[in-house]
């Protein structure tokens, strides 16, 4: 007999598997006794119905943490990154976004940007100039780059109303200067909101020294979305050995020690109204809520006395975003624990994939109120973006 199909697998069994359906068809073929028939019951064949499986819901998507650049900001970043003398992350970063597709797509916002939308059925990006932003650059230069681009940024919108908004960019590395940019932004260019991108200098939002920056984000009723990057240097060595200081893990640990830093300082006692956007799914901290809450109870540590258990401040202060975490059991979570009042749909682009974002929400089970709130509803109260069609 010839090999088997299982031969290969080191089954030893076709040849008996063979041999058996020969000596069955030898059997078969023996002349048979003639036996009386019997009647034998009509037997109907009854076909379930074909479930035909619905059109998804055509919601209005809006994608709210997607990044976009202005070519001097590239530029200006390379020359940092190219004068460093030390590996730093972050100029790994900027290697990244001078190689194409990357660099193409962080600089189009008329074509190969509006054509992926489209073809995912995302209505609207809420755009941000892409990490670091200009927090990298020599003071001057940033505040000049970030009020280019922010400019530049309120342009595109103009031309396209019905398919961008945008976050400001500021310069933290002069807060009374990154105020008046704020201001700026919001009342004359109509943006939607701020980015920062964490850590200034090794320094985060909790210094008193960037409190203003809070103060007049709360003033002007808009949210901050602290963007992550690498864990600052005076964190960052452990990470380093496994390269775990990007997105891998280095990015939400940076980011989470950010929010958390915020709650304990007790900055939302100062300033209540004050709203903080993180992106994929919360950076660790849903998880551990409990466990913040229990600790901040039990061993105070000397720190600041706080009106409310840090969770609470969580849930009142802070919304989270989807981007770049499409799994279903993480947004589950985070539905039941902080609800999905404060969750908006993000892709992360162009570093992550349209069209996986898109169809992991669309056919996420949960329940369709939840999933329009997520896609679109969350977006235009939180960032006050006109609502408008699917």
């Amino acid at each position: 007999l010839p090999p088997g199909p299982f031969s290969s697998l080191g089954l030893g069994v076709s040849h008996s598997l063979l041999a058996n359906d020969l000596n069955l068809a030898k059997i078969k073929a023996r002349p048979k006794a003639a036996v009386k028939a019997r009647p034998r019951p009509r037997i109907v064949a009854v076909r379930e119905p074909v479930k035909s499986k619905a059109a998804p819901k055509p919601y209005r998507i809006i994608a709210t943490e997607e990044a976009w650049a202005i070519p001097e900001q590239l530029a200006a970043m390379k020359e940092v990154a190219d004068a460093a003398t030390e590996y730093d992350p972050d100029n790994f970063l900027v290697g990244m976004q001078h190689t194409d597709p990357l660099r193409r797509r962080l600089l189009d916002a008329e074509e190969e940007r509006l054509g992926i939308m489209n073809q995912g059925g995302v209505s609207m990006h809420l755009l941000a100039m892409t990490s670091t932003g200009v927090q990298t650059l020599e003071t001057e230069r940033a505040i000049a780059i970030a009020a280019l681009g922010n400019d530049r940024l309120a342009a595109v919108i103009r031309r396209h109303p019905t398919r961008y908004a945008g976050l400001a960019t500021v310069a933290p590395q002069d807060p009374s200067r990154a105020v008046l940019e704020m201001d700026r932004a919001i009342t004359r260019l109509k943006l939607n909101g701020v980015m920062i991108n964490s850590h200034t200098n090794g320094e985060y939002l909790d210094n008193r020294k960037y409190w203003p920056i809070l103060e007049a984000a709360a003033g002007l009723k808009v949210p901050i979305y602290i963007h992550p990057r690498a864990p600052s240097p005076a964190m960052a060595q452990p990470y380093r050995e496994y390269h775990l200081e990007h997105a891998i893990w280095g990015y939400q640990a940076e980011c989470g020690l950010h929010a958390l830093k915020l709650i304990i300082s007790g900055v939302f006692d100062h300033f209540p109204d004050l709203k903080i956007v993180i992106g994929h799914m919360g950076e660790g901290i849903p998880y551990w809520l409990y466990r913040i809450d229990w600790m901040a109870e039990k061993f105070n540590m000397r720190r600041p006395k706080l009106k409310m258990a840090p969770s609470d401040y969580f849930k009142r202060n802070f919304c989270i975003t989807t981007s770049g975490v499409n799994w279903l059991p993480a947004l589950k979570f985070c539905i039941e624990v902080i609800s999905a009042d404060n969750i908006m749909f993000a892709v992360d682009y162009p570093y992550q994939e349209t069209m996986e974002a898109v169809a992991w929400l669309r056919d996420a089970e949960i329940p369709e109120v939840d999933k329009a709130k997520i896609f679109h509803k969350n977006a235009e109260r939180i960032f006050g973006i006109p609502p408008g069609a699917k």
